[in-house]
């Protein structure tokens, strides 16, 4: 069954989304609330697979909320919008999917189908005692093994952790945490890992940022924290 949390801060869209939720018999609706301040709490203690969101919303929108949660253990995220505008940026902002208000049973049937994939993926949590030799990646009905040596950049957004090898982009269930535990990719922005070997290049910005050019010709931002541990692990000052 799919956890999921509805936050709207329409009372009769909110209601509707549930009931229909309830009518599939595949999510359970562990929670619901109006505002963004009371989804990032119940975000946070309550864990959900998934989070509808609506992106209108007074004070905080649905947008600007997700720029506040971890990447890391983020749910998935299907906005739920009347504004057609809205659509297009919630797919560059790597939402999980997207529902137009009114929703209509069928479309929702198709997002629940997506979800119900996604959240019975093989859990790969047992591979992470020790070392990782491989990276197990799914997509397209396959599961992929990258070797960590073969990684040029681990990043993750809202629809989850990518790994970018040479000539292949493919996506994984594990976390950031755990590949810069369990490989040699080293952190160099919140949301972004990368292989030392794979650096050609540190362009150094405005604001102490810098921007890594890697080996294949990738381009991977680097923020203010990670940099000076990246000078000092290159012996530079």
């Amino acid at each position: 069954m799919i956890k999921a949390l509805v936050i709207d801060d329409e009372l009769y869209a909110r209601e509707e989304l549930i009931d229909l939720l309830h009518d599939t018999d595949e999510v359970e609706v562990i929670g619901s609330c109006n505002n963004a301040i009371e989804g990032l709490k119940k975000i946070n203690t309550l864990k959900p697979d998934v989070i509808f969101l609506d992106i209108q919303m007074p004070q905080i929108t649905g947008i600007e909320m997700l720029s506040m949660l971890d990447p890391d253990t983020m749910p998935k995220v299907v906005f739920v919008t009347a504004y057609d505008e809205y659509a297009l940026k919630a797919f560059e902002d790597n939402a999980f999917d997207y529902l137009l208000k009114p929703v209509e049973t069928c479309r929702l049937a198709k997002t629940i189908k997506r979800l119900k994939k996604e959240c019975q993926e093989q859990d790969y949590s047992p591979l992470v005692n020790e070392m990782l030799e491989l990276i197990p990646c799914t997509g397209h009905n396959r599961i992929l093994l990258i070797a960590p040596a073969d990684i040029e950049i681990a990043y993750s957004d809202l629809s989850g952790v990518h790994i970018v090898a040479k000539d292949t982009k493919a996506t994984t269930q594990l976390t950031l945490k755990v590949l810069e535990e369990k490989t040699p990719l080293i952190r160099c922005h919140r949301q972004y890992l990368i292989h030392p070997q794979a650096i050609r290049e540190i362009k150094l910005l405005e604001n102490g940022l810098a921007e890594i050019t890697t080996q294949f010709g990738h381009q991977v931002p680097v923020s203010r924290r990670y940099l000076k541990e990246l000078k000092d692990r290159f012996g530079l000052s």
